[in-house]
């Protein structure tokens, strides 16, 4: 029986294994797809030359690179030339980088040593304050290191020492993620300006469909027919064609069954009664960031909706429905106002008491540290 790895810890010396007793040097095993790689004990003998080791499953990120990988196939594009903007590190670590770039750059130098080093198990920092303390935390954590903080304050210190999850440093460091992600959201605003804002309503489009806005990453519309098959029975006369528009959005678009008679007004009532059931089944299952109510054409475009910028349901159209709602409270604000010279006063009327929000226990909320 041979390792298929040369083993680190000098018993055999750099031949291959050949040993009756488990070998006790690391190996690499890896997600079905490759991505996800992690270090293991070998564990492998003569006697034993398959042992059972942890099996690593694929995650989102690797549903995520399958994806673009197809999609650059999809578009002859060399997926190679796509892979420098990648940011492995959290966005609460490009943060507290921002805010003390010099000595953060400093632990991290420390970080990519201590990585580098295959005799050195854990660093033990000298006390310091909770936000430093917290970079560290959160650098660990993206390195696949583990770390606790030990002692009381003003002593309290962080402990980084590698563990099982633990495979090497990420390629690019913080500074160079913070410029790649600065640059990303500059693209991201450029291109939010240029998106232009959906047609206003038109009284005569009534709505005959659902859009569900953001929804949830590898979500098919399998998926959405399932989830949404107890709400969608409630009206036995529709039946709902479910895509994805070019835009990422899914569009549930409501015809009458063959056997049913409905006016295309009366889609839209059966649509309203469902809506608070839908919205609410969405949110609870997180299938999607919003639900509103749309009318499309025939050729699935988009020429009425609610209105985007409110999320409150009865009080989410559009300027149309907010121009009445204003009229209504103008003129239900001038029936409550006394008349001048008549003497009377109008009883009932109390102003609402605005209660203080309770004073928040800051001081138990001021360190945040990983406890041991």
């Amino acid at each position: 029986m041979f390792c298929e790895h040369r083993c680190q810890d000098g018993c055999h010396g750099q031949t291959p294994c050949n040993e009756t007793a488990a070998c006790s040097g690391r190996t690499e095993i890896a997600c079905p797809c490759g991505i996800r790689k992690q270090e293991v004990r070998c564990l492998a003998s003569s006697t034993n030359p398959e042992p059972s080791r942890l099996e690593l499953k694929c995650d989102d990120e690797c549903l995520r690179q399958e994806r673009n990988r197809r999609l650059a196939a999809a578009l002859n594009i060399d997926p190679t030339t796509h892979t420098n903007d990648h940011v492995p590190y959290s966005d609460e670590t490009l943060a507290l980088f921002k805010e003390t770039p010099t000595w953060c750059e400093t632990q991290e130098r420390e970080f990519r040593v201590f990585s580098q080093s295959p005799t050195e198990i854990r660093i033990r920092y000298k006390p310091m304050p909770n936000n430093q303390r917290r970079f560290l935390h959160v650098l660990a954590e993206d390195y696949g290191l583990e770390s606790r903080s030990e002692d009381n304050e003003p002593f309290r210190y962080v402990l980084v020492y590698k563990g099982p999850r633990f495979v090497s440093a990420p390629s690019k460091t913080v500074r160079q993620c913070v410029k790649i992600r600065a640059t990303q959201e500059a693209a991201a605003a450029a291109s939010a300006a240029a998106v232009v804002k959906p047609p206003s309503l038109q009284e005569t489009e009534p709505l005959n469909a659902f859009l569900l806005t953001s929804p949830r990453f590898g979500l098919t519309t399998d998926e959405v027919g399932v989830a949404l098959a107890a709400e969608l029975a409630e009206q036995p006369s529709l039946h709902f064609k479910i895509e994805y528009l070019p835009s990422d959005e899914v569009l549930m678009r409501a015809t009458v069954q063959y056997s049913s008679f409905m006016s295309a007004a009366g889609i839209e009532t059966a649509l309203r009664a469902l809506k608070q059931s839908v919205s609410e089944r969405v949110r609870n299952h997180e299938i999607a960031g919003n639900v509103f109510l749309c009318h499309v054409d025939a050729s699935d475009t988009i020429t009425r909706r609610e209105d985007y910028t409110r999320q409150d349901g009865v009080g989410g159209w559009s300027a149309v429905a907010s121009r009445a709602a204003a009229k209504k409270e103008s003129a239900a604000d001038a029936e409550t106002s006394p008349v001048k010279g008549t003497g009377r006063r109008l009883l009932g009327l109390r102003k609402k008491r605005v209660d203080q929000a309770p004073e928040r226990p800051w001081a138990s909320q001021l360190d945040g540290d990983v406890e041991c």
